[in-house]
């Protein structure tokens, strides 16, 4: 089962630009709790804290197709360097702020949100530039597993910071760490070679990709249309925005369960118990061969969340919220499989000299979407109760799922077309 793994990081630099664009990313995760504690420590309300972290995420959602496509004609070391910095000093600058002022921290976090590293598009772009056949599934499975390092890591060390020594300093960390991990990113770029404009590939399906026509597949014009009107793509791309609303919808549901009882120390064990169970699906799914089942990975996704709504408050008030551990891990078994299996689709989908551009589109999904949740589910817990919260996190995903049976025919029937006009 372990072999699949052993040929991928056996190919050169495939390790170090994953391991370095982890590190670049390792802010993400914790940047919801510390904002959140430190938004409701001025204000006392998670509707407010939403809306700041929202911010956040919706300045990374408006330039992801962008910074895609810069990244696309090359440059892509000092596009990291550049937003790293940037960043970094806005986490800075909001650590700082007097709480007398917090309503201009939502467009302050606008602003720094359109410097969020642009890691997760970079590399995911690079994988079909590097790998091929069972090592591309392998590269992308192994992405959102290791991704998952970063959810059971950084909420502990973030919810550590914060008990110990406030939601402020939580910030300043992040911020150091955002800007090591964008030197240490961009230096393995430049090592890989892959700064520049990704080469053409032989018999690779794609200008027609680009066009989500076939009448315009080929021409010009067809590969400048928007890859959002790609059949495949574009349901692909609102799967995504579903699914980050849900997945952001329950990392507050836990901040605001632990927040609610005094303790942000639970913060550190239920999120890291959720990302844990995602860790080990993503590792065997990973290694299992044949192509991954997206639908059914997105229902078992759908159904999982739902088993924890039983067990949150007002539903049921347990004893202590580590009852719902074991829950918890049977939820997250199939999140890093469903979005390993999604990224894969687009990395097949999209044309090879617009996979960055692709990657920023679905970082804009995914950037609306948690800029939907923070609020939505914020007032829903400030309305309902963290259970109320939590459902409507259940539906974002239910939808998903429903939207992937139509993906899976799209697709089926776009491979039918090209390989007709192959023939």
């Amino acid at each position: 089962m372990l072999s699949n793994y052993r040929r991928l990081f056996a190919v050169p630099h495939v390790l170090s630009l994953l391991s370095w664009s982890l590190v670049a990313r390792f802010y993400m995760p914790g940047q919801m709790i510390a904002v959140t504690f430190l938004v409701v420590e001025w204000t006392g309300s998670y509707t407010y804290a939403g809306v700041v972290a929202g911010a956040f995420t919706l300045g990374m959602a408006l330039v992801g197709p962008l910074r895609g496509r810069m990244a696309d004609r090359g440059g892509s070391d000092r596009l990291v360097l550049v937003c790293g910095a940037v960043f970094a000093t806005g986490l800075v600058v909001l650590a700082l702020f007097p709480a007398s002022l917090w309503w201009l921290a939502v467009p302050l976090a606008l602003a720094t949100g359109l410097f969020g590293s642009p890691a997760n598009q970079i590399v995911r772009a690079l994988w079909p530039r590097l790998t091929r056949g069972p090592e591309r599934q392998a590269i992308y499975a192994a992405e959102a597993t290791t991704q998952e390092l970063l959810f059971v890591f950084s909420p502990i060390l973030t919810a550590g910071v914060v008990a110990y020594w406030g939601a402020r300093w939580s910030l300043l960390l992040l911020a150091l760490l955002a800007l090591a991990g964008s030197i240490g990113f961009a230096l393995a770029l430049r090592r890989a070679g892959v700064t520049g404009p990704a080469p053409a590939e032989p018999g690779a399906a794609p200008s027609a990709a680009a066009s989500g026509a076939g009448s315009v597949a080929g021409s010009g014009t067809g590969r400048r249309r928007s890859l959002v009107l790609h059949p495949v793509l574009g349901l692909l791309f609102a799967m995504c925005l579903l699914m980050i609303a849900g997945i952001i919808g329950t990392d507050l549901m836990i901040v605001a369960w632990a927040n609610e009882l005094d303790a942000p120390e639970y913060v550190m064990v239920l999120a890291s118990v959720w990302a844990l169970g995602s860790l080990v699906g993503g590792m065997v799914s990973g290694a299992v061969k044949g192509p991954p089942h997206l639908v059914r990975r997105c229902f078992a996704t759908t159904l999982g969340l739902a088993l924890v709504l039983p067990f949150l408050p007002p539903i049921t008030h347990l004893p202590t919220p580590l009852l719902a551990t074991p829950v918890l891990f049977l939820a997250g078994l199939a999140v890093a499989p469903t979005l390993a299996a999604v990224m894969g689709r687009i990395g097949d989908s999209a044309p090879s000299d617009r996979r960055a551009e692709a990657f920023g589109w679905l970082a804009t999904a995914m950037g609306v979407g948690a800029a939907i949740a923070g609020p939505l589910a914020g007032g829903l817990i400030d309305g309902f109760g963290i259970a109320g919260g939590a459902a409507a996190t259940v539906g974002a995903l239910l939808v998903a799922s429903v939207l992937s049976l139509f993906a899976v025919r799209r697709r089926a029937d776009t491979v039918a077309v090209s390989e007709r006009a192959v023939s």
